[in-house]
């Protein structure tokens, strides 16, 4: 059912830091020009993190109307109040939404156990008509919703197919597979790992909900259909064209203080969102505590871009000729200081 490449979405801000509405369509329409099976909204990529409810309430129901059943919606209505949760689960079903995606409860850490009992199960039972998808990310949560319980979710409600998977742990993989069964479907959280998940006997993915094909939503879904068509030495040269990309979902560099080096983990969202004002699609700022890339992180983005683009054009190409943007100019000759800190 969910086998193939669906977008975790930006959500564009203005420079006010007030959602921009207005571009958010084209982003979309970008999305479904390209051939993604669906579209995320409000995920992690989303920064559900810094919208309030109305926003995030108001996010959703913009892709829905605007992907009017060009593609599968998937709406993130997790939080760490199971009540807020079955809120938002509520408001996605009665826009006709028939799929949500529940990330584990971050902060208050409770025990995969009560992850499963408190929090999934209560909503599996009162939404038993649309699909569930637990979504399990332990280094952004500080929890984590085990195989063992995962496997007991699915196979005592018909609702509960599929998870998002961004443990960067194989051997979880493997048991959630072995545990869950040939029917239970394993969706990629992490774009660096799909290939290796998607080609693994032993894990088998179905496909990834990705953060690189924001801007490169083609490729990403063609590398995935490649390996479910058993094309893979297409499906091979497309992993190794999109890895440069692939490395800026999180971007590591060593900074100088005067009290010592440090090292700075600069995360998803905001390198793709640089890159994106870079290339010339609407993303604007990220919000705050958010801010921007070092000097350093540039350098890395760019360098990275420039690969991409110097040795497989083609990738990002439909950028070009989507939103009508010289990516020579933009990668080469532009002064993008305005977008990292000194």
């Amino acid at each position: 059912m969910f086998k193939g490449c669906y977008t975790a979405l930006i959500t564009p801000m203005e420079k006010n830091y007030d959602i921009d509405f207005e571009n958010f369509k084209s982003l979309i329409n970008f999305q479904v020009k390209e051939g993604v099976q669906g579209i995320l909204a409000v995920g992690t990529t989303g920064e559900c993190a810094t919208l309030n409810w109305d926003e995030h309430f108001r996010v959703i129901e913009e892709i829905h109307e605007q992907v009017n059943d060009r593609c599968l919606t998937i709406a993130g209505t997790g939080s760490n109040h199971t009540q807020e949760a079955i809120t938002a689960t509520r408001h996605a079903t009665d826009l006709g939404i028939d799929t949500v995606l529940l990330v584990d409860p971050y902060y208050n850490g409770p025990s995969s156990l009560e992850i499963r009992k408190e929090y999934i199960e209560p909503i599996a039972r009162e939404f038993s008509e649309i699909q569930l998808i637990p979504y399990v990310i332990p280094s952004r949560t500080g929890t984590q919703l085990l195989p063992q319980d995962l496997a007991i979710l699915h196979h005592e409600y018909s609702n509960m197919r599929a998870v998002k998977e961004a443990t960067g742990n194989l051997e979880n993989m493997k048991l959630t597979r072995k545990l869950c069964g040939a029917d239970f479907e394993i969706l990629s959280g992490d774009d660096n790992l799909t290939y290796q998940m998607m080609m693994s006997p032993e894990i088998k993915a179905d496909g990834v909900i990705s953060v690189v094909s924001n801007i490169v939503p083609r490729a990403t879904q063609n590398m995935v259909q490649c390996i479910l068509d058993g094309n893979l030495s297409k499906a091979f040269e497309l992993s190794e064209a999109l890895a440069p990309l692939f490395e800026l979902v999180t971007i590591n560099v060593k900074e100088s203080t005067p009290y010592g080096s440090i090292d700075c983990k600069i995360r998803n969202p905001l390198p793709f969102k640089t890159l994106m004002n870079v290339l010339g699609m609407p993303s604007g700022p990220c919000r705050q505590p958010l801010g921007k890339l070092t000097r350093r992180g540039m350098k890395i983005l760019l360098n990275n871009a420039r690969e991409v683009y110097d040795t497989h054009p083609h990738i990002l190409e439909p950028i070009e000729d989507f939103f009508d943007v010289d990516l020579s100019e933009r990668l080469y000759k532009k002064n993008w200081s305005a977008l990292h800190y000194d």
